[in-house]
């Protein structure tokens, strides 16, 4: 294969993925970023002597990570160190009380036995049905659905199977008790979408934790991020930080390389944006050279919730607390709130969280004798008129009294660093359409096919990676995004 010029447009995982992929096939890469580190959504923030991990912290199917470093000859530990955390999740309902997910099928039973014992056998089927859906469709989170086709044959399966039931309904056939209901189901709003909406062909998901785990990079996500980054300028790739694209060039109906803000062009023999779809064909494909319907097409996707998400770190640990690493508190009122995150027109006044505590298992994030967290809250995207400079801090006042009343005893009082972002951060920063925070929602009409595809329809050497295109968001949908462009591209020759 001749040895070509290739530009990727954005540095989070899918980027990365796809630039690291081009260099070991021997393109001549570029990567350029618009802020001053590598990570897109998976930024580190670094404050008064904590480092708060922005985006993804839950990681799975660490082997993706592995195959990146060992196309190169290296091995993945040498850069980053992944540690099993357990359990995977605690989740807690309205009274406090909690329910330990993790990976130990013993330790999982008791766990349902514990809560509801009329409900385990009813959890042994659903993890047999989740497990027969991910030996069926696994196989496909790492191919390109370009054409009808693609999904047309995987259709049969999909229907015989059940999986365009969704998640929650699928859940209910087997549980009766309602929290249980809840867990069981709320994998969705991890990739952006609703358990009410998402297709329970994403419940391979589960299996994926159950069969790899759920790990922490140590030294937060930012470490993995470094780690990947080195091996990308290691092997040759060319990296350029504060450097913003305002334009991808189109000629003759193909991309020929991207205008930056500051004027300058870099001419290019493939374009691979790791960006927003849709605020691509907004933003940086002129126009002129677009077809309408595609841009109007994309406008008309139903695009993700948003999040609300406070850094903070504390002068006092909190070891004698309930908290694990990982923590999802959930409100009675379920299906309602989704629902109004989804579909509603402002803020609701319950709110559902995670709260992230990693130096449960990694104490080098924060000074000695401190604690690191960030609470995330699910949240309207822009498409709703929630004015977030106004009521931003009032929001944040009513979460942080949520967690000292219920969980962290004189929180406000301890806090010695704190950072937020909202809506407005993920649309003018991560440059989301409408502040989206995983891009296009993962519903059953906007999956695979009917999802933005990998390589433009319009422009045959643009391609899309990240977490608005297929298969996904997650960090192994967007690393396996970043896998599909460079195969797309390997067999273009």
């Amino acid at each position: 294969m001749a040895a070509k010029k290739m530009v990727v447009i954005g540095g989070g995982f899918g980027g990365l993925a796809a630039a690291i992929r081009l260099r070991q096939q021997g393109h001549d890469v570029m990567l350029l970023e618009k802020r001053d580190q590598l990570g897109g959504r998976g930024y580190q923030y670094h404050l008064n002597g904590f480092k708060f991990d922005g985006g993804p912290t839950v990681i799975t199917a660490p082997y993706m990570f592995d195959e990146l470093f060992a196309g190169s000859g290296r091995k993945r530990e040498d850069y980053f160190q992944l540690v099993p955390v357990d359990p995977f999740y605690r989740i807690f309902d309205e009274h406090g009380r909690h329910f330990d997910y993790g990976g130990s099928p013993q330790a999982m039973l008791d766990e349902v036995r514990r809560w509801s014992p009329g409900d385990v056998t009813g959890y042994q089927r659903l993890m047999q049905r989740v497990e027969k859906i991910f030996d069926r469709f696994y196989q496909y989170t790492d191919k390109p659905f370009l054409h009808l086709p693609d999904m047309l044959k995987i259709m049969p399966a999909m229907i015989g199977m059940g999986t365009m039931l969704s998640m929650y309904p699928l859940t209910a056939l087997h549980i009766k008790d309602p929290f249980l209901r809840k867990i069981f189901s709320f994998h969705p709003l991890l990739i952006g979408g609703s358990p009410f909406s998402t297709p329970s062909i994403f419940a391979l998901i589960m299996h994926v934790e159950k069969k790899w785990g759920v790990h922490y990079g140590m030294g937060g996500t930012g470490a993995i991020v470094e780690g990947l980054g080195r091996l990308y300028s290691e092997i040759g790739g060319h990296l350029c930080l504060n450097t913003e694209v305002q334009e991808i060039m189109i000629r003759g109906g193909r991309a020929v390389g991207v205008r930056l803000a500051n004027g300058d062009e870099i001419p290019a023999d493939a374009v691979i944006c790791n960006g927003d779809v849709t605020h691509a064909y907004q933003h940086l494909i002129p126009a002129a050279a677009q077809k309408p319907l595609t841009r109007w097409r994309l406008q008309k996707l139903t695009h993700s919730f948003s999040l609300f998400v406070i850094y903070f770190g504390t002068q006092r640990r909190y070891l004698d607390s309930q908290l694990a690493h990982h923590n999802v508190i959930l409100t009675r009122r379920y299906s309602g709130l989704l629902r109004d995150i989804h579909h509603g027109k402002h803020l609701p006044d319950d709110f559902a969280l995670y709260l992230h505590m990693p130096t449960r298992t990694d104490s080098s994030i924060a000074p000695e004798g401190c604690e690191s967290f960030y609470v995330l809250s699910v949240v309207p995207n822009l498409g709703a008129p929630i004015p977030w400079q106004e009521v931003g801090q009032r929001y944040r006042d009513r979460i942080m009294q949520f967690l000292e009343d219920n969980y962290l005893p004189d929180l406000q009082a301890n806090i010695i660093a704190e950072h937020r972002i909202d809506p407005l951060h993920f649309q003018k920063t991560l440059n989301s359409y409408q502040g989206a925070a995983f891009g296009v929602q993962p519903s059953l009409l906007q999956s695979a096919w009917m999802r933005p595809h990998n390589r433009s329809d319009e422009f045959p050497n643009l391609y899309f990676v990240g977490a608005a295109t297929h298969p996904g968001a997650g960090v192994p949908s967007v690393l396996s995004s970043g896998k599909i462009a460079a195969e797309l591209i390997a067999q273009e020759g």
